[in-house]
């Protein structure tokens, strides 16, 4: 069995039935990762090239997130947006000089982003949980197969 291949079909299924909150998580992942291997890239002689991609892909997904914002949700999507027009910016500007220090702080910003979603999706996976527990205390497994 090729792991590689079983990995990736694995973590296509974690896509597909993941929440939304869960995809947003993910998403900041992404960005970190890529942004985190652009570092990597930056140190090495000839790394300029994967540098450039990796911080295109991390702003692929910074696009991705600010394009999915609701505004209907109130003033924290105009804040994010904000942030997240602020955090391109800051990644053009280190791919064109291909410094380490903006890419460091997007990784930071993305950092804390990342707990408050996750704190998001730790919380509604308690309420979900306790919402679908019996009034007896039990736990109830629904299995459809």
């Amino acid at each position: 069995m090729d792991t590689n291949n079983a990995m990736g079909r694995y973590k296509k299924i974690d896509i597909v039935t993941a929440s939304q909150d869960k995809l947003i998580v993910m998403l900041y992942d992404g960005a970190i990762l890529y942004l985190e291997n652009a570092i990597k890239s930056i140190d090495k002689k000839h790394g300029t090239e994967d540098a450039h991609n990796n911080i295109v892909k991390a702003q692929d997904i910074i696009y991705e997130l600010s394009s999915s914002l609701n505004f209907d949700a109130g003033d924290i999507a105009h804040r994010l947006s904000s942030i997240y027009i602020y955090m391109n910016k800051r990644l053009s500007e280190a791919n064109i000089s291909k410094e380490k220090k903006p890419i460091i702080e997007i990784i930071d910003h993305l950092k804390e982003l990342r707990v408050a979603w996750a704190s998001v999706v730790s919380k509604n996976s308690a309420t979900n949980t306790t919402n679908n527990k019996p009034k007896d205390g039990t736990s109830k497994l629904d299995v459809v197969g």
